[in-house]
């Protein structure tokens, strides 16, 4: 009897261990999450970050608290995403320059320093010119480079920027030299534009919707969009692809990542209510009206876009000599 009460009690114990464990992953989360946004207030990525985290919490049915973690270009806030405990109470949303930056030697850290949970956005790269350009069209623009190596300038965001390296690898994909078009950085591409309206460039390549004001403005024409279709954004703005034969891609794109690790009873839960969020109509209608593209990829599927994504960028940044 004493053997068959203490087997008992070891079952009855172990039971109840698992009912404890099941019952705290069952609660998650308990409390607050942290969403860190890697940039500053007021930008595409922070409006993407504070949509869904209003939507979240409706899913969650917990606060989520999005923190500005800015510097480093980007470095300062995906270390701390990284660096969180894999609890499931930080996350965040991961921009594409985790893919740029180990390259340019500013960190260690990589898309697979982190658990992937959803990609939710993917802006690509338009060509923009002045509205009173002479080019009509992208073969009007590679004819002209051609002819003219070293004459055109384009800028957009800093030197090995995403629309820095959008322009590097169409060059390079299209048989041009990258370096035939001189790059002036720019703290981004509201900058970039204005200085292609002044004259003091030529090109602009950026995302549709950051230069979707003066295009409606009529001051800037968009000549292709590096994208596997027409933005619905500007559907009449053909592909590369359409325009040259290039296939050629590239966009800045945003995602829900969180640390290394995180328990599967954690990704469950947190991929299925970022899934709702990203189906609803209140997030379509929110990047709709401001014209940022939507995506969906969850969990392996959106490692192996960051590992594309990664590659990609280190073979362009290589080709220019951007990569350490």
């Amino acid at each position: 009897m004493p053997g068959l009460f203490k087997r008992a009690l070891r079952c009855s114990l172990a039971a109840s261990a698992m009912l404890a464990i099941q019952s705290a992953t069952a609660a998650w989360p308990e409390r607050p999450v942290t969403l860190i946004v890697p940039w500053g207030a007021g930008g595409g990525t922070d409006a993407t970050a504070r949509i869904i985290a209003s939507l979240l919490e409706r899913e969650l049915k917990q606060p989520i608290n999005v923190v500005n973690r800015t510097g480093g270009n980007g470095v300062v806030g995906h270390s701390a995403i990284a660096t969180a405990p894999p609890d499931g109470y930080t996350i965040g949303l991961a921009t594409v320059e985790i893919a740029m930056m180990h390259w340019q030697g500013l960190t260690d850290l990589k898309y697979s320093s982190y658990t992937p949970i959803a990609l939710v956005n993917l802006d690509p790269a338009g060509f923009q010119v002045r509205a009173d350009s002479p080019y009509k069209n992208m073969n009007d623009v590679l004819a002209a480079i051609k002819a003219n190596p070293g004459k055109f300038k384009a800028s957009g965001t800093g030197q090995g920027g995403i629309w820095h390296l959008a322009i590097a690898g169409m060059l390079k994909d299209l048989k041009l030299d990258p370096a035939s078009v001189p790059w002036v950085p720019s703290n981004g591409a509201a900058p970039g534009l204005q200085d292609l309206v002044a004259g003091g460039v030529e090109f602009a390549p950026c995302s549709l919707p950051e230069a979707r004001s003066l295009i409606d403005a009529g001051k800037v024409r968009s000549l292709a969009i590096m994208a596997t279709q027409p933005a619905a954004l500007y559907p009449n703005v053909p592909t590369l692809k359409a325009a040259t034969g290039s296939d050629w891609q590239l966009g800045a794109w945003r995602g829900i990542v969180a640390p290394k690790n995180l328990p599967k009873d954690v990704q469950g839960p947190l991929g299925a209510a970022l899934k709702k969020v990203y189906d609803g109509k209140e997030y379509k209608d929110f990047m709709a009206q401001r014209g940022f593209g939507v995506i969906w990829a969850a969990g392996a599927d959106f490692e192996k876009f960051m590992a594309k994504s990664d590659a990609d960028l280190g073979a362009t940044m290589k080709s220019v000599g951007l990569a350490k």
